[in-house]
């Protein structure tokens, strides 16, 4: 029953066991929820509403409302899909979601809290995070597995590919995918698990453009980029129409007989000043070799490049780039090197022929050179730069001191010791307050948050 205790105190009978607490303390919470109504006299009166509900997984609740966090031992009584389906019940499901999503990611103190490991086929081969909500899609062989706000297991998309090799989400609800034995960019509604159609890439004057398969995909809000490479090694970038799925640009084709000219196999969309930002490695005994491309779309002229080996690393002659990523916020160019590990950095606005800065941090936390290997993986996210080396992963951050005018960046290890044994990292994303990692072969992704006691 509802009780309206002199107008502010509210009694609430759930499962049989009596709850009291304010009026103002429902409605100021969630002032549209199922619990506002019934704190607010109305025609019922003080007549019995009972609510057939379970009276404990309500205490959390109340107390959500009450202080806008979940009690500490909530986690190890309720599940999580337990305490949502309740919340959404009551209709308090987004402030519940505020309590459960992680505090700011800091890479610094961040930690691993969980994996998450499809049904199916749970060797991750390409993942998408969203920035907004940190909702996670995990591509595993020829499935999408969809996972929400809460990391929640949303449904599973059986696609018509033996393998995805890139995601990309494109829509809210619809992703990009690229196979590595297929040719084609197709186009899946997740929602619904409907397939919504495909781009391919065809010159009927040109027959060694034949069965191109996508190596990379970026979107951006003009349309879907895609580097597509055919089996005569023929390659290019298409820029596609999202309202059409109709290739509306040709960018960048090559022969690609040579590292100089080998499919990109990295895109990032620079919304700042409408560039597309490519790279290719290949990786072989004798070390790595590759390039780094900036296009102007508008034009489909190139803009700025560098070759490695060859140009643009003084000091560092043949120690070519394994991974390079942007920060799209500073618009910051980083590269890892393949041998040394070296992070190198360029300012986009000032891009010449040799533009790299070293980054260098004499943290005693921190790896040194020489220790065995270099970085394989970079990941540009919230002016963190996350760097991963083999099988460790290390973050360097903006720091402002007062010794200097401009910001410098200092690095710390994300992991421990024994986390850098699981395995050779071979993917980094990074969605609203939370890190995904791959490693090769093994299953599943891990999840990294920072504390709330950070």
């Amino acid at each position: 029953m509802v009780v309206f205790d002199g107008g502010e105190r509210v009694k609430l009978n759930v499962g049989g066991e009596i709850f009291e607490t304010n009026a103002s303390t429902i409605q100021s919470s969630c002032p549209d929820s199922l619990l506002a109504a019934l704190s607010t006299p109305t025609s019922h009166g003080s007549n019995p509403v009972f609510i057939d509900r379970d009276p404990e997984i309500f205490a959390v609740i109340l107390n959500l409302l009450r202080t806008g966090r979940l009690p500490a031992n909530s986690s190890g009584v309720f599940s999580k899909q337990e305490l949502l389906d309740e919340a959404m019940y009551y209709g308090v499901e987004s402030l519940l979601r505020l309590a459960m999503l992680p505090p700011p990611l800091l890479g610094f103190d961040a930690s691993l809290v969980s994996t998450i490991v499809p049904a199916a086929d749970g060797v991750p081969s390409a993942l998408t995070a969203t920035a907004g909500d940190a909702s996670l899609w995990i591509a595993h062989g020829g499935q999408i597995s969809v996972y929400d706000w809460s990391l929640s297991h949303a449904g599973t998309v059986r696609t018509h590919l033996n393998d995805i090799t890139s995601i990309c989400r494109v829509w809210s609800e619809a992703a990009a995918i690229g196979s590595g034995s297929a040719s084609g960019l197709h186009f899946y509604d997740l929602s619904g698990g409907r397939y919504v159609g495909s781009t391919h890439w065809t010159d009927p004057e040109d027959p060694r453009i034949h069965k191109a398969r996508v190596a990379a995909i970026a979107d951006s809000v003009g349309g879907v980029f895609a580097s597509f490479d055919c089996l005569h090694r023929e390659n290019s970038i298409l820029q596609i129409d999202k309202s059409t799925l109709q290739v509306a640009a040709v960018i960048g084709q090559q022969s690609g007989n040579s590292a100089k000219t080998t499919v990109p196999e990295k895109l990032r969309w620079l919304p700042t000043n409408g560039l597309l930002v490519g790279s290719a490695v290949q990786r072989g005994v004798f070390g790595c070799s590759g390039y780094i491309r900036i296009w102007d779309p508008r034009s489909r002229n190139i803009v700025w490049e560098t070759s490695e080996p060859g140009s643009g690393r003084s000091t560092r002659f043949g120690d070519a780039l394994a991974d390079m990523d942007v920060d799209v916020e500073e618009l910051i160019l980083f590269k890892v090197c393949s041998k040394s590990g070296d992070l190198g950095m360029a300012d986009i606005r000032k891009l010449g022929e040799d533009p790299w800065v070293y980054m260098s941090d004499e943290n005693p936390g921190a790896w040194k050179a020489g220790d065995g290997g270099g970085y394989s993986v970079v990941h540009c996210y919230r002016k963190q730069v996350l760097a991963a080396r083999g099988g460790a992963l290390e973050v360097w951050s903006s720091v402002k001191e007062k010794t200097s005018v401009d910001p410098i960046r200092r690095r710390n290890f994300v992991d421990k010791e024994d986390d850098s044994k699981r395995g050779m990292i071979s993917k980094i994303e990074a969605g609203g307050d939370r890190l995904f990692v791959s490693r090769e072969f093994m299953e599943g992704v891990e999840v990294w948050e920072t504390s709330n006691f950070s």
